[in-house]
C-alpha cells in the first residue's frame, strides 16, 4: 500500500470535512477541524499531485486509497411491519456500506459498498448476518466501473480511514 504512505491524519479529516461540508473553501474547512488554513491549503494542494482528487471538484479515486473492490448486495428481509426503514438503516450503518435501495420484487434490498479487499467483503457479509430479519443475500464484485460520481469518503467511520494510512 505505498500509494497510501503520504496520506495524513490531517489529510483524513479534511477529507472527511469536505464530505461533511461540500466545499473545499479553507475557511470552512479550518473552522471545521481546526487545523490551519494554510495548512488545509497545502494538503489539499499536496493530494491532488498524489492523485487523490481527479479534478477540482474533489472527486476522490477510491483505488488511491485502497477502496477499489465494488460490490453489489440483494439482501432479502423478513417482512414485518416497518422493516424496510430498520432492516434499511442497519445495512447502511455497516462500515463501507455507500447506498442502500429498498426494492420491490424479489428483492427486498440493494447495497452498493465500496471497500479494501475480501477481508473487508467478509466483514460485510458478516454485518448482514447480524441484522435481525435479514434471510438472505446474493453479492456480486463489480469488474469495471462505468460511472461512479459520489463522495464515498463520507461512508466510513474516522477509525477506519485511520486504518487507511497504516
Amino acid at each position: 500500500m505505498s500509494e497510501n504512505d503520504n496520506i495524513t491524519e490531517k489529510d483524513i479529516e479534511i477529507l472527511e470535512a469536505i464530505g461533511d461540508l461540500k466545499t473545499s473553501n479553507t475557511k470552512e474547512l479550518h473552522e471545521k477541524t481546526g487545523i490551519p488554513k494554510s495548512t488545509v491549503h497545502y494538503r489539499i494542494k499536496k493530494m491532488h499531485e498524489m492523485g487523490v482528487f481527479k479534478n477540482d471538484l474533489l472527486e476522490i479515486d477510491l483505488g488511491k486509497l485502497g477502496l477499489s473492490v465494488t460490490v453489489i448486495s440483494e439482501v432479502q428481509a423478513e417482512y414485518s411491519e416497518g422493516y424496510h426503514e430498520t432492516v434499511g438503516d442497519e445495512l447502511s450503518q455497516i462500515n463501507g456500506v455507500d447506498q442502500v435501495y429498498f426494492t420491490m420484487g424479489d428483492t427486498d434490498f440493494i447495497v452498493i459498498s465500496h471497500l479494501q479487499d475480501s477481508e473487508q467483503v467478509e466483514e460485510l457479509v458478516s454485518g448482514f448476518e447480524q441484522i435481525d430479519g435479514v434471510q438472505r443475500t446474493s453479492s456480486k464484485f463489480v469488474i469495471k466501473t462505468i460511472k461512479q460520481h459520489e463522495f464515498t469518503i463520507e461512508n466510513y467511520d474516522h477509525s477506519s480511514l485511520e486504518s487507511l494510512i497504516g
